[in-house]
Protein backbone atom coordinates (compact mmCIF):
# COMPACT_ATOMS: atom_id res chain seq x y z
CA UNK A 1 0.00 0.00 0.00
CA UNK A 2 1.32 3.45 -0.94
CA UNK A 3 -0.09 6.57 0.75
CA UNK A 4 0.90 9.98 -0.56
CA UNK A 5 0.87 12.84 1.94
CA UNK A 6 0.63 16.20 0.21
CA UNK A 7 1.80 19.17 2.27
CA UNK A 8 0.10 22.00 0.35
CA UNK A 9 2.70 24.55 1.41
CA UNK A 10 6.30 24.65 0.22
CA UNK A 11 8.09 24.58 3.59
CA UNK A 12 10.25 21.47 3.28
CA UNK A 13 10.91 21.09 7.01
CA UNK A 14 7.17 20.54 7.56
CA UNK A 15 7.09 17.95 4.78
CA UNK A 16 10.10 16.13 6.24
CA UNK A 17 8.45 16.08 9.68
CA UNK A 18 5.26 14.64 8.19
CA UNK A 19 7.29 11.90 6.49
CA UNK A 20 8.94 10.92 9.78
CA UNK A 21 5.66 11.01 11.69
CA UNK A 22 3.77 8.92 9.15
CA UNK A 23 6.62 6.41 8.83
CA UNK A 24 6.45 5.92 12.60
CA UNK A 25 2.71 5.17 12.71
CA UNK A 26 2.15 3.36 9.41
CA UNK A 27 1.91 -0.40 9.71
CA UNK A 28 4.40 -2.76 8.05
CA UNK A 29 3.72 -2.92 4.33
CA UNK A 30 2.53 0.70 4.09
CA UNK A 31 4.86 3.01 2.18
CA UNK A 32 4.55 6.74 2.81
CA UNK A 33 5.50 9.38 0.25
CA UNK A 34 5.38 12.92 1.68
CA UNK A 35 5.70 15.74 -0.85
CA UNK A 36 5.30 19.47 -1.28
CA UNK A 37 4.12 21.04 -4.56
CA UNK A 38 6.75 22.70 -6.72
CA UNK A 39 5.13 26.09 -6.13
CA UNK A 40 2.72 27.67 -3.68
CA UNK A 41 2.68 29.59 -0.40
CA UNK A 42 5.24 28.87 2.33
CA UNK A 43 2.38 28.69 4.83
CA UNK A 44 -1.42 28.69 4.61
CA UNK A 45 -3.09 31.25 6.86
CA UNK A 46 -5.83 32.77 4.70
CA UNK A 47 -8.33 31.97 1.97
CA UNK A 48 -5.91 33.55 -0.51
CA UNK A 49 -3.14 31.22 0.61
CA UNK A 50 -5.50 28.28 0.22
CA UNK A 51 -6.40 29.31 -3.32
CA UNK A 52 -2.71 29.59 -4.25
CA UNK A 53 -2.06 26.11 -2.86
CA UNK A 54 -4.83 24.24 -4.68
CA UNK A 55 -3.21 23.97 -8.16
CA UNK A 56 -0.14 22.34 -6.64
CA UNK A 57 -2.30 19.91 -4.66
CA UNK A 58 -4.19 18.89 -7.80
CA UNK A 59 -0.95 18.42 -9.74
CA UNK A 60 0.30 16.06 -7.03
CA UNK A 61 -2.94 14.04 -7.11
CA UNK A 62 -2.67 13.73 -10.88
CA UNK A 63 0.98 12.70 -10.67
CA UNK A 64 0.17 10.13 -8.00
CA UNK A 65 -2.37 8.36 -10.19
CA UNK A 66 -0.38 8.72 -13.39
CA UNK A 67 3.17 7.90 -12.28
CA UNK A 68 3.43 6.75 -8.67
CA UNK A 69 0.90 3.93 -8.17
CA UNK A 70 -0.63 5.64 -5.13
CA UNK A 71 -3.45 3.88 -3.24
CA UNK A 72 -4.66 6.81 -1.11
CA UNK A 73 -3.94 10.49 -0.49
CA UNK A 74 -3.73 12.74 2.57
CA UNK A 75 -3.99 16.54 2.29
CA UNK A 76 -1.86 17.69 5.22
CA UNK A 77 -3.15 21.19 5.85
CA UNK A 78 -5.92 21.82 8.35
CA UNK A 79 -7.89 23.90 5.86
CA UNK A 80 -8.22 20.78 3.65
CA UNK A 81 -7.48 22.97 0.58
CA UNK A 82 -8.81 21.56 -2.67
CA UNK A 83 -10.18 18.43 -0.99
CA UNK A 84 -13.38 18.12 -3.01
CA UNK A 85 -11.65 18.99 -6.29
CA UNK A 86 -8.98 16.39 -5.52
CA UNK A 87 -11.68 13.76 -5.05
CA UNK A 88 -12.88 14.48 -8.57
CA UNK A 89 -9.44 13.67 -9.98
CA UNK A 90 -9.12 10.14 -8.59
CA UNK A 91 -11.18 7.17 -7.52
CA UNK A 92 -8.73 6.51 -4.68
CA UNK A 93 -9.45 7.70 -1.11
CA UNK A 94 -8.52 11.36 -0.53
CA UNK A 95 -8.67 12.53 3.09
CA UNK A 96 -8.17 15.98 4.55
CA UNK A 97 -6.62 16.12 7.99
CA UNK A 98 -9.33 18.36 9.46
CA UNK A 99 -12.16 16.08 8.36
CA UNK A 100 -10.28 12.98 9.59
CA UNK A 101 -9.47 14.58 12.95
CA UNK A 102 -13.06 15.70 13.58
CA UNK A 103 -14.38 12.20 12.94
CA UNK A 104 -11.92 10.54 15.31
CA UNK A 105 -12.34 13.22 17.98
CA UNK A 106 -16.11 12.69 17.90
CA UNK A 107 -15.60 8.96 18.37
CA UNK A 108 -13.00 9.36 21.12
CA UNK A 109 -14.91 11.93 23.17
CA UNK A 110 -18.31 13.47 23.75
CA UNK A 111 -17.01 16.90 22.81
CA UNK A 112 -13.79 18.56 21.72
CA UNK A 113 -12.20 21.93 21.07
CA UNK A 114 -9.87 22.86 18.22
CA UNK A 115 -6.62 24.66 19.00
CA UNK A 116 -5.12 26.30 15.95
CA UNK A 117 -2.76 29.13 14.99
CA UNK A 118 -3.37 32.87 14.47
CA UNK A 119 -6.76 34.55 15.06
CA UNK A 120 -7.18 35.14 11.32
CA UNK A 121 -7.92 31.44 10.76
CA UNK A 122 -10.74 31.25 13.32
CA UNK A 123 -13.54 31.76 10.79
CA UNK A 124 -11.92 29.37 8.32
CA UNK A 125 -11.81 26.66 10.99
CA UNK A 126 -15.34 27.33 12.23
CA UNK A 127 -16.50 27.04 8.64
CA UNK A 128 -14.91 23.59 8.36
CA UNK A 129 -16.53 22.46 11.62
CA UNK A 130 -19.92 23.51 10.26
CA UNK A 131 -19.38 22.11 6.76
CA UNK A 132 -18.40 18.71 8.11
CA UNK A 133 -21.33 18.60 10.53
CA UNK A 134 -19.53 18.72 13.88
CA UNK A 135 -21.14 21.86 15.27
CA UNK A 136 -22.66 20.03 18.23
CA UNK A 137 -19.51 18.15 19.26
CA UNK A 138 -17.07 21.04 18.81
CA UNK A 139 -17.18 23.27 21.88
CA UNK A 140 -14.93 26.03 20.57
CA UNK A 141 -12.26 26.95 18.03
CA UNK A 142 -9.35 28.49 19.92
CA UNK A 143 -6.54 30.46 18.28
CA UNK A 144 -3.04 31.16 19.55
CA UNK A 145 -0.68 34.12 19.06
CA UNK A 146 1.56 32.19 16.67
CA UNK A 147 2.02 32.03 12.92
CA UNK A 148 2.35 28.69 11.13
CA UNK A 149 6.05 29.27 10.42
CA UNK A 150 6.71 29.86 14.15
CA UNK A 151 6.32 26.10 14.50
CA UNK A 152 9.41 25.72 12.31
CA UNK A 153 11.40 28.74 13.50
CA UNK A 154 10.87 28.54 17.27
CA UNK A 155 8.95 25.33 18.02
CA UNK A 156 9.48 25.25 21.79
CA UNK A 157 7.98 28.70 22.33
CA UNK A 158 5.17 28.03 19.86
CA UNK A 159 4.19 24.70 21.40
CA UNK A 160 4.22 26.22 24.89
CA UNK A 161 1.51 28.62 23.69
CA UNK A 162 -0.44 25.75 22.13
CA UNK A 163 -0.29 23.79 25.39
CA UNK A 164 -1.48 26.82 27.38
CA UNK A 165 -4.49 27.20 25.07
CA UNK A 166 -5.24 23.47 25.28
CA UNK A 167 -5.32 23.72 29.07
CA UNK A 168 -7.76 26.64 28.83
CA UNK A 169 -9.93 24.57 26.49
CA UNK A 170 -9.99 21.72 28.99
CA UNK A 171 -10.91 23.99 31.90
CA UNK A 172 -13.11 26.64 30.29
CA UNK A 173 -14.79 24.72 27.46
CA UNK A 174 -14.95 21.44 29.38
CA UNK A 175 -13.50 19.89 26.24
CA UNK A 176 -12.87 16.17 26.57
CA UNK A 177 -10.41 16.04 23.66
CA UNK A 178 -8.34 18.48 21.62
CA UNK A 179 -7.98 18.60 17.86
CA UNK A 180 -4.73 20.17 16.72
CA UNK A 181 -5.59 22.72 14.05
CA UNK A 182 -2.35 22.79 12.07
CA UNK A 183 -0.21 20.11 10.42
CA UNK A 184 2.85 21.90 11.78
CA UNK A 185 1.75 20.77 15.26
CA UNK A 186 1.53 17.10 14.27
CA UNK A 187 4.93 15.98 15.50
CA UNK A 188 4.22 17.43 18.96
CA UNK A 189 0.95 15.58 19.60
CA UNK A 190 2.31 13.17 22.23
CA UNK A 191 4.06 15.96 24.13
CA UNK A 192 0.90 18.08 24.18
CA UNK A 193 -1.27 15.14 25.30
CA UNK A 194 1.13 14.33 28.15
CA UNK A 195 0.98 17.94 29.35
CA UNK A 196 -2.81 18.39 29.25
CA UNK A 197 -4.04 14.94 30.29
CA UNK A 198 -6.85 14.46 27.75
CA UNK A 199 -6.82 12.87 24.27
CA UNK A 200 -5.16 14.96 21.57
CA UNK A 201 -6.00 14.15 17.96
CA UNK A 202 -3.61 14.96 15.16
CA UNK A 203 -5.25 14.92 11.75
CA UNK A 204 -2.21 13.62 9.88
CA UNK A 205 -2.03 10.39 11.88
CA UNK A 206 -5.82 10.13 11.82
CA UNK A 207 -5.89 10.44 8.03
CA UNK A 208 -3.06 7.94 7.47
CA UNK A 209 -4.72 5.29 9.62
CA UNK A 210 -8.12 5.90 8.02
CA UNK A 211 -6.52 5.61 4.57
CA UNK A 212 -5.10 2.23 5.54
CA UNK A 213 -8.56 1.09 6.62
CA UNK A 214 -10.25 2.38 3.46
CA UNK A 215 -7.72 0.69 1.18
CA UNK A 216 -8.17 -2.56 3.11
CA UNK A 217 -11.93 -2.24 2.61
CA UNK A 218 -11.46 -1.44 -1.10
CA UNK A 219 -13.42 1.73 -0.41
CA UNK A 220 -12.57 4.52 -2.83
CA UNK A 221 -14.17 7.76 -3.94
CA UNK A 222 -17.64 7.37 -5.42
CA UNK A 223 -17.85 8.54 -9.03
CA UNK A 224 -21.59 8.22 -9.42
CA UNK A 225 -22.33 11.97 -9.38
CA UNK A 226 -20.83 14.65 -7.12
CA UNK A 227 -17.18 13.56 -7.33
CA UNK A 228 -17.41 12.29 -10.91
CA UNK A 229 -14.42 12.94 -13.16
CA UNK A 230 -13.80 16.50 -14.42
CA UNK A 231 -15.12 17.43 -17.85
CA UNK A 232 -13.19 15.66 -20.64
CA UNK A 233 -11.79 18.90 -22.03
CA UNK A 234 -10.14 19.56 -18.66
CA UNK A 235 -8.87 16.12 -17.73
CA UNK A 236 -8.45 12.54 -18.84
CA UNK A 237 -10.88 10.51 -16.72
CA UNK A 238 -8.93 8.20 -14.48
CA UNK A 239 -5.63 9.76 -15.51
CA UNK A 240 -5.62 13.06 -13.64
CA UNK A 241 -5.06 16.56 -15.00
CA UNK A 242 -4.29 17.12 -18.63
CA UNK A 243 -0.79 18.57 -18.25
CA UNK A 244 0.85 20.08 -21.33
Amino acid sequence: MRIKIINPNTTQSFTDALQRLADAVARPGTEILAVSPASGPSAIESFYDEALAVPGVLDEIAKGDREQDIDAYVLACFGDPGLYAARELTDKPVLGIAEAAFHLAAMASACFSVVTTAPRVRFMTEHLVSRYGFGEQCKKVRTTPIQVLDLARSPEAAIAKVIAECLRAREEDKAEAIVLGCAGMSQYRAQIEQEIGIPVIDGTVAAVKLCEAMVDMKLGTSKVLTFNWPRPELANPGRGLRIA
